[in-house]
């Protein structure tokens, strides 16, 4: 994990938890979602497949704000875990290598 993003305490990872689970709900979201398009691999999924990803990871730094949430596949969110945008871009780059 890189040394310049720290992990988030406990309170404020709860709060934003509940600011995702408040924007799951929205309409903003659903229409989001409805592209069926994971943000991350490309493919078309039925809109109910695809999951919320926070691009920064609550746990390093990142907020629930739109900005910082896509959808995306089972697959690639179970991939990601924590890692930032660039980690999972080399991630990504070995796997194909």
């Amino acid at each position: 994990m890189d040394p310049y993003f720290t992990f988030t305490d406990e309170a404020t990872l709860k709060k934003e938890r509940a600011k995702a689970r408040q924007i799951r709900a929205s309409q903003w979201w659903k229409r989001k979602r409805a592209s069926g398009i994971c943000h991350y691999c490309r493919q078309t999924f039925p809109p109910k497949e695809l999951t919320m990803d926070h691009v920064i990871p609550v746990a390093r730094g990142g907020r629930s704000e739109k900005f910082n949430l896509v959808p995306c596949c089972k697959n690639c969110n179970t991939r990601k875990k924590q890692m930032l945008p660039t980690e999972w871009s080399e991630y990504m780059e070995g796997l194909n290598n």
